[in-house]
């Protein structure tokens, strides 16, 4: 499936163009408006994800030509902007959907799973590896039927985890996704959410599906000890 980035910060659209070429995406860069609205006028793209601030067009000039030749692609705008009013302007031009940034990665995906949705396909809403249970919808997770508390940052770790069962996945994988692209490289905080998860997953022997592999990353593991 063929997405388009049109992003002028080349942090930013470097960082989701290798998230999504990871998930099994093929991407295509823009760096300004005028590239990325001729490039999404060609119609090759499934979706399109779109900064609000661009040079020589703006995401809200790009948004309306679009929509005057394609109004059914659906686009995700990216924005630094935290007033209302730009948020209602894209959507009220036919954006689908939008982000703040920073962002983290899991739930740009999330966003674009749900875009991409085919009418009458499963929700997606609910995962399942192993004894573990988790739902988007109710934000409650569950190894074998006991209810496990988790924060938000810890749900967010759990449920990338989850749609990667069995995979070993670095530490940078793993920052980018949850924390987002402007996380600081030294820091300590995976590891630290990595403990939390084990202690609160842990059954009656203490042990927890989440295996630390030596100098890669961690994996979850679908097969329960």
């Amino acid at each position: 499936m063929h997405l388009l980035v049109v992003e002028d910060e080349k942090s930013i659209a470097e960082f989701v163009q290798r998230g999504l070429e990871a998930e099994g995406y093929s991407v295509s860069c823009a760096n300004d408006g005028e590239e990325g609205l001729a490039m999404a006028r060609t119609g090759d793209y499934a979706l399109v994800i779109l900064d609000l601030l661009l040079p020589k067009l703006s995401g809200q000039e790009v948004m309306k030509g679009l929509r005057q030749t394609d109004p059914a692609t659906p686009v995700i705008m990216l924005t630094a902007l935290g007033e209302t009013d730009d948020k209602v302007t894209g959507l009220d031009l036919g954006a689908n959907d939008y982000l703040t940034k920073p962002f983290a990665f899991a739930e740009l995906l999330a966003r674009i799973r749900a875009q991409l949705r085919q009418p009458g396909q499963r929700s997606g809403a609910e995962l399942d590896v192993g004894s573990l249970h988790l739902d988007f919808r109710t934000r409650e997770v569950a190894r074998s039927d006991t209810q496990v508390r988790l924060t938000a940052r810890e749900f967010e770790l759990l449920a990338y985890l989850m749609r990667h069962p069995d995979q070993v996945l670095s530490r940078e994988q793993l920052l980018n996704a949850v924390w987002g692209y402007d996380y600081d490289p030294g820091t300590n905080v995976l590891e630290v959410y990595i403990g939390y998860l084990r202690r609160k997953l842990a059954d009656t022997e203490g042990e927890a599906p989440i295996e630390t592999v030596r100098s890669a990353g961690y994996r979850l593991v679908s097969a329960d000890a």
